[in-house]
């Protein structure tokens, strides 16, 4: 058998040790719960919000591109070309607004 003391003055003699254990898990613990969650909610928003106007930059661009394109492409002047792109995004648009109505609908 193993000769161990287990007097009260033997087994709580670290007992300043296990505290400032216990203190630092709490704090670590703590610590992961809160400031690492908010470092990447923020990552997340920084980098959503870069995105977001990396993208709307593209979409003007490529809508440039498009119109620039069709115009050199399409008899008449540049109204021809914003007439069918507006016609065709309003086809699309009512097709989109139809499909919304008949969703709320069902969902009643």
């Amino acid at each position: 058998m193993a000769d161990v003391d287990t007097t009260p003055a033997r087994v709580h003699d670290d007992w300043a040790g296990q505290t400032a254990d216990t203190i630092e898990r709490l704090v670590e613990t703590v610590r992961s719960n809160t400031s690492d969650r908010l470092v990447s909610l923020a990552r997340l928003v920084v980098f959503g919000l870069l995105a977001a106007m990396l993208a709307t930059a593209a979409l003007v661009l490529l809508a440039i591109l498009v119109v620039r394109l069709l115009d050199s492409y399409l008899p008449g002047g540049v109204w021809v070309v914003y007439l069918l792109l507006g016609g065709i995004f309003t086809v699309v648009g009512l097709y989109l607004w139809t499909r919304a109505w008949k969703r709320s609908t069902r969902d009643r």
